[in-house]
């Protein structure tokens, strides 16, 4: 093999084994030299439609209607697994385990619909109230108890994935070891991952034979990327990273792994071997940016290969074990456009965001955590003239800018001896000297308020900034707190002024309780009266009920005032649009 066998029991040394039952991720595998993100196994998503299709029709071609209406339904399930590897061959097996499951799903559910078969259903919810009606007038006294995080109900080609995966998890117990053995790992992850997962077959094949394990074809594909992902990737969570439906990721143990999917927290099946296998993933995830996880530090904010944020922190400070927290950068770019078509906002308020960003208003976007701030600060970043130069400064680097002169600055934590740390404030301070015509904090969250709003005052027009807040005269208020923060002994009517001035447009945005992430105040700044910052709502959202998929029903009301930056909007010729917008 290119990626060199072991010859003898004396070349078996493990010195050069990953520990992937929980030694330190110091090995080859980690660092610089493991594959990017592309790699991990997670093919572009396939014309699902095509090859369900193909395969409900192989199915009905073998059986009869009759003959598929008499059949278990997990036997049958079982049976299009094994014609799906015959009749879709690569295009079936390059999917990951997820993805397999799914297409072997949908082809069941068409195929017992095409003879009359329908697949159980789940209980029928609680009855919804109506739309526009009162939210909880009428609602039953059971649906006010608290819900369980929801779990998909297990299908015939669910229970037939899981004893797979049961077989195929007792087989690698015993061919993981003998693998390891019979290769040399630094030269395996040089490898591209196709040709690394057709050699490492080969063994598998040899070791399955000498071992006397039964696995058929399905099985052993199963197997070899389950070897893979521990070698390469992030093991049990890389299904996860590639389903492109799941925008959030939580493990809190070895057991307990939820995933955000549609809004909706889902509990999942997937599990850690044990302790320290979780402890691998943990330093191998910090490992690639430049960054620890221990005793001495057991809090980390990290980053993955594809920009997706990571934030780890283990025992003693997480009781149950290491909790993982991974918000999955999508790989669908969300636009102002996109939000708008998906009732994220109203196409008016979509053209008040778009004319705000270009005629370079300080922007405020404050939301909850997880209610799309970052995602929300990207789309309207992409209305920056590709001219300006901008600076971004961020604690774990997730901003995705597409202009060409964008310059990336990330905090730095602390080293062993408590020294070489880089603050937010830092890099603040330090932007104002890089010549920068717009500044973006991922998040203000600290005394760096300070610096960020003397920024906004002294010609750094077009800054823009989110912080965690519930309403946005609350973001006001916690503005004037975090300058607090920073030491600076100035009289609360000097530090609103400063706000007041630095500050044109707050955009609140909130993940409601049907999933949906919603835009629900535009508010701008007008100045000051006495002592307090007065403002104006441009847009709010109205919650009218809900429609019985669970849905919210509102709508986008505009207050038709004339903004207070007409004139910087006429100034950049946008003044019509502007006020078109606001008589729709």
């Amino acid at each position: 093999m290119s990626f060199g066998r072991r010859g003898s029991a004396a070349q078996s040394a493990h010195s050069n084994v990953v520990p992937l039952d929980g030694g330190p991720a110091e090995s080859p595998v980690d660092g610089a030299n493991r594959p990017a993100a592309a790699n991990r196994g997670a093919p572009a998503e396939p014309d699902r439609a095509d090859q369900v299709a193909t395969l409900r029709d192989a199915v009905a071609a073998k059986w009869a209607p009759a003959e598929i209406r008499d059949m278990p339904q997990g036997e049958l399930a079982q049976q299009m697994a094994a014609i799906a590897v015959d009749c879709l061959g690569d295009a079936f097996m390059d999917l990951n385990l997820l993805q397999q499951r799914e297409t072997v799903r949908l082809a069941l559910e068409s195929l017992l619909e095409q003879c009359g078969v329908k697949p159980a259903a789940p209980e029928p919810a609680a009855p919804e109230p109506a739309a526009g009606g009162d939210a909880g007038a009428d609602m039953p006294a059971e649906s006010l108890q608290p819900s369980a995080p929801a779990k998909p109900v297990p299908s015939a080609a669910d229970e037939e994935y899981d004893r797979d995966r049961s077989t195929v998890e007792s087989a690698r117990e015993q061919v993981q070891p003998a693998l390891f053995d019979r290769i040399e790992i630094g030269k395996a992850v040089e490898l591209e991952r196709s040709e690394l997962e057709n050699q490492v077959a080969e063994i598998i094949a040899e070791i399955l034979a000498e071992e006397k394990i039964q696995l058929n074809q399905r099985e052993r594909g199963m197997l070899v990327a389950l070897l893979l992902d521990d070698m390469l990737g992030l093991g049990p969570l890389e299904p996860l990273l590639a389903d492109t439906q799941i925008t959030d990721i939580m493990v809190n143990g070895i057991d307990q792994v939820y995933v955000e999917r549609g809004g909706r927290l889902e509990l999942t099946d997937v599990r850690f071997r044990d302790h320290r296998h979780l402890m691998n993933v943990c330093t191998r995830i910090v490992s690639q940016v430049g960054r620890r996880v221990d005793e001495a530090s057991p809090l980390c904010d990290a980053r993955l290969a594809d920009g997706s944020r990571v934030n780890i922190i283990i025992p003693p400070l997480a009781i149950d074990g290491a909790s993982i927290s991974i918000r999955k950068f999508a790989e669908k770019k969300i636009t102002l456009d996109v939000m708008e078509a998906q009732a994220n906002m109203s196409p008016a308020m979509a053209t008040v965001l778009r004319i705000a960003s270009r005629a370079q208003l300080n922007i405020l976007i404050s939301g909850g955590t997880g209610s799309g701030k970052t995602t929300l600060l990207n789309a309207m970043s992409q209305m920056i003239d590709g001219g300006e130069r901008i600076v971004t400064i961020e604690d774990a680097a997730e901003l995705q800018l597409q202009q060409p002169h964008v310059v990336r600055l990330e905090t730095r934590p602390a080293n062993l001896e408590g020294d070489g740390e880089i603050t937010m404030r830092d890099l603040v301070k330090n932007a104002l000297r890089m010549r920068p015509d717009r500044i973006i904090l991922g998040e203000v969250r600290g005394s760096e308020a300070v610096d960020m709003l003397q920024a906004m005052n002294t010609g750094h027009e077009g800054s823009m900034c989110t912080v965690h807040a519930n309403r946005p005269r609350e973001a006001l208020t916690r503005l004037e707190n975090m300058v607090g923060m920073a030491g600076i002994n100035l009289p609360g009517n000097a530090v609103r002024t400063q706000i007041a001035s630095a500050i044109d447009i707050i955009v609140q945005v909130s993940r409601m309780r049907d999933g949906v992430r919603r835009i629900t105040s535009v508010t701008e700044v007008v100045g000051m009266e006495g002592e307090v910052i007065t403002t104006q709502e441009l847009f709010k959202y109205v919650f009218e009920g809900e429609d019985s998929s669970g849905r919210l029903v509102g709508t986008f009301e505009t207050s038709g005032v004339r903004p207070h930056f007409m004139a910087k909007a006429e100034y950049f010729q946008l003044g019509r649009s502007l006020s078109e917008a606001m008589q729709q």
